[in-house]
């Protein structure tokens, strides 16, 4: 079971913790077996609201093994500017470490200034907060910081802006571990339907069209994706919108950008290439279950 390491460092910033952390925690409600771990490297961490922590072990107990992950999340940076924090010279080594045995090394926020000091940015794209770009630009030449993008992805090292961008990269390593359907309804849980930035490796139906805030269409949508094979009439659908058949076709493809039939093919597509990936799996079966009317109109979407 791949492991997901948590540092919480002094001044910690809540949010830049929470988010990634609920993330994971959002993905084992859905079944997904990961497991989730928390260390420090200083004595009685507190967060930058004075929120204290109980007892947790050292970052040197934590077990990682390649594949698995560690969070740094953004701190107060005061704190990053002082001498206390660049003397944690074991935790910087201990960081490239983890690089180096294959250990994806994650950062939220001005988390960044801690794999900058580990050497884990020299040479590569990286991000953090806006109002901390320069400041690491500065501090580290021989980075190369980007200021706008969410996230930075570089083999096993990520990096990202502040506060809700460290949901983005957790959503974005979880759908390369689970895929994007599973990750779409963690997303869904967390009522956050998450952006993605030009770096990432693809699209994903699930989450495209999803940028907008009309809570009728997102149920909508959520319906569709729930119920490929069931009844996706025009008269059904604008049930649940609470809309005239006419009035919810013209809101979709206003709202999305998509008309229904364009997003419910897409959907069904994307599903059918999944589960294609599982030889196990028919293709009269794939068909009846993405919603298909026959085989053979499947074959036929799939060479187009």
């Amino acid at each position: 079971m791949k492991k997901v390491a948590f540092i919480i460092p002094p001044t910690v910033e809540l949010l830049d913790l929470a988010g990634p952390v609920q993330v994971f925690t959002e993905a084992k409600f859905y079944g997904f077996e990961i497991e989730t771990e928390f260390f420090i490297y200083q004595e009685a961490p507190a967060s930058t609201c004075g929120l204290g922590f109980g007892k947790l072990p050292d970052f040197r107990k934590a077990r990682l093994n390649e594949g698995d992950f560690v969070f740094i999340p953004g701190m107060d940076q005061n704190y990053i500017r002082s001498r206390s924090f660049k003397a944690e010279k074991k935790f910087f080594n201990w960081l490239k470490e983890c690089r180096d045995r294959k250990v994806t090394v994650c950062s939220v926020c001005n988390g960044a200034f801690a794999l900058a000091e580990a050497g884990l940015l020299n040479e590569i794209e990286c991000t953090t907060h806006w109002r901390r770009v320069e400041e690491l630009q500065q501090q580290f030449p021989q980075t190369k910081v980007l200021a706008d993008v969410l996230y930075v992805k570089y083999n096993n090292v990520c990096t990202s802006a502040g506060i809700s961008a460290g949901i983005d990269l957790a959503l974005s390593i979880l759908e390369d571990l689970a895929g994007a359907l599973f990750t779409h309804k963690v997303a869904r849980g967390l009522v956050f339907y998450h952006r993605r930035n030009g770096k990432h490796k693809q699209d994903s139906i699930y989450l495209d069209f999803r940028n907008h805030i009309n809570v009728k269409i997102h149920e909508v949508q959520d319906y569709l994706v729930d119920n490929l094979n069931g009844d996706t009439a025009i008269v059904v659908l604008a049930s649940i919108a609470g809309m005239s058949p006419r009035n919810l076709t013209r809101v979709f493809k206003e709202t999305t950008g998509a008309t229904i039939n364009e997003y419910l093919t897409q959907i069904r597509l994307e599903t059918a290439k999944t589960l294609l990936s599982n030889s196990e799996n028919t293709m009269a079966d794939i068909a009846h279950t993405c919603g298909f009317k026959t085989e053979r109109q499947l074959q036929r979407i799939l060479k187009n």
